[in-house]
């Protein structure tokens, strides 16, 4: 793993787009890896600004988001479709038909299982859970798990009701990529922002790689870019 500790979240976004951007540049075909949330927000605004410079293009990409909602369709404001429309997509010059996220639908994980199989990530961008979920691999999932659907720890819920008006509309289940999926990629950049964080981000790399802390199966993966701001990394700061 390299550790990247920054005082200022904007060049953490800077920095992890970069590793995107080198990708785009060298790929004649890439795969990327993608995630929602608040963390990679930044380093999508960022891709944004490189392709409206002619930096890049998205003609030819293929993306894999980690995981979607069960039980919201794809136009819900919250899903992650949304999510990843009005924050990426609808701004670049990507292919409809080559944006992949599951379904929210139990029928439809094989078939994504099938097309993370055939479709190796160059690249992967992860947040972390204040549990150390990384996806919505929750505590106890087994390194070996594969696409599935999962029930949200509460504790999840509850970090992602701030995009809900109240915690009763944020849904119970999940679609997921599994932790071997989360591995099959090349490479890995994880970003880790505010005091939240602070606990999850120490036990990952401080201590055993243990299915209690999902997130800590990255010590196995050889090509990792940790981003941290000092409150997310003050545990390991002191």
């Amino acid at each position: 793993m390299n550790i990247h500790i920054m005082k200022d979240t904007d060049l953490i976004a800077k920095e992890a787009s970069r590793h995107f951007i080198e990708v785009l540049e060298n790929k004649e075909n890439p795969v990327l890896g993608l995630a929602t949330g608040s963390s990679p927000i930044g380093m999508y605004n960022y891709l944004i600004k490189a392709f409206e410079a002619g930096q890049i293009s998205f003609k030819n990409v293929t993306t894999f988001n980690l995981d979607e909602y069960v039980g919201i369709r794809y136009d819900h404001p919250q899903s992650y479709y949304t999510f990843m429309n009005e924050h990426l997509f609808k701004h670049v010059d990507i292919v409809n038909k080559n944006i992949n996220l599951p379904k929210g639908d139990a029928n439809a994980i094989a078939d994504y299982q099938k097309l993370l199989d055939e479709n190796v990530r160059d690249i992967q961008i992860l947040g972390i859970g204040s549990n150390g979920h990384i996806a919505f691999n929750e505590p106890g999932t087994s390194f070996d798990q594969t696409t599935f659907q999962v029930e949200l720890d509460e504790g999840t819920r509850e970090d992602n009701k701030r995009f809900f008006s109240d915690i009763s509309e944020v849904p119970t289940h999940a679609i997921t990529m599994g932790l071997k999926d989360v591995m099959n990629s090349k490479k890995i950049v994880l970003i880790a922002i505010g005091a939240s964080k602070a606990e999850a981000i120490y036990k990952m790399i401080k201590e055993e790689a243990t299915p209690d802390l999902p997130a800590s199966i990255l010590k196995s993966h050889p090509n990792v870019e940790i981003y941290l701001d000092e409150e997310a990394a003050s545990l390991l700061i002191n």
